[in-house]
């Protein structure tokens, strides 16, 4: 059994695009051609590899083919680099990534940025929290990804970067309001903290590895990772935010610590396992800056 590139290239684009229509005015062909080959792919291969929803999503089956797509993509841009062949004859290679949003916000786009000066090349970033952004590289949706996960993704080799390093702040003026004895077990269970999602959980750990009860506090969320620091600078609750963000009001009394243990994240760099030069671009780049800036 053979898997037809063009068809499983497809395949991927309708996955990227979200719908049939938008990946057949990518592809400069109709929608029913986009069908069709969809449908002579999953015939051949004997399963349904498409769920047409709004937008579609790739069955596990599906997701092979799409990743095996993405593979032999990046192989061919290396192979057209390797033979010399002009940048302007061809589109810059995408390349997905899936990173933390702590991350994104503070150390990861500098190395890109100096990707795009020696390489023809655009990222698409997927964030999310970083025990979820393995899965992405089990899907196939990309090729690399900061993770907190240690073991190694089937077919993915793992590059530990350092530790984030999360501290309990707040504003003097919040502290006055809600914690005027100090951080006691008592104000804590009442003083309003921020989280960043309903799955952001080192708020919880930091306040149950000091005796106190996580769900008890009120919350406000705040899902994206500047506002959620400033959600704290501005002493909406306490919270627990890296040195990247916290070290300049630290320093000028604008935050004060809480006390307690720091939150420790340790953070790896995943990647396809697939000799290509360019991906060992990206994984030199990405993990000599997080070994630069994070703690060791």
């Amino acid at each position: 059994m053979k898997i037809p590139f063009e068809l499983a290239e497809t395949l991927s684009v309708v996955i990227d695009e979200g719908s049939l229509d938008a990946a057949a005015r990518r592809l400069h062909v109709t929608p029913s051609a986009v069908s069709q080959r969809i449908k002579a792919l999953e015939e051949q291969l004997g399963r349904v590899l498409l769920v047409r929803s709004k937008p579609v999503r790739a069955t596990d089956s599906g997701a092979s083919v799409v990743r095996l797509a993405r593979q032999v993509a990046l192989l061919e841009h290396d192979a057209l680099a390797a033979l010399g062949e002009g940048d302007d004859e061809h589109p810059l290679v995408s390349v997905p990534l899936a990173v933390n949003a702590d991350s994104l916000a503070t150390w990861f786009l500098e190395p890109l940025a100096r990707l795009g000066e020696r390489h023809p090349i655009v990222f698409e970033l997927h964030r999310d929290d970083q025990d979820f952004t393995a899965r992405l590289l089990e899907a196939g949706t990309v090729m690399g990804a900061v993770t907190s996960r240690a073991a190694p993704v089937a077919g993915c080799r793992v590059s530990p970067l350092g530790m984030m390093r999360y501290e309990a702040v707040a504003t003097p003026g919040y502290v006055a309001r809600w914690l005027p004895d100090g951080p006691t077990a008592g104000a804590l269970a009442a003083a309003p903290l921020v989280d960043f999602d309903r799955r952001d959980d080192l708020q919880s750990q930091w306040l149950a590895a000091s005796g106190i009860d996580p769900v008890a506090p009120p919350r406000s969320y705040v899902p994206a990772s500047n506002d959620f620091a400033t959600a704290i600078k501005l002493g909406l609750g306490w919270g627990l935010l890296p040195g990247f963000q916290s070290e300049e009001e630290l320093a000028d009394g604008r935050l004060v610590r809480l006390g307690g243990a720091p939150v420790d994240v340790p953070l790896y760099w995943q990647q396809w396992n697939l000799r290509s030069p360019l991906l060992e671009a990206i994984a030199e780049e990405i993990v000599t800056e997080g070994r630069r800036v994070l703690t060791p």
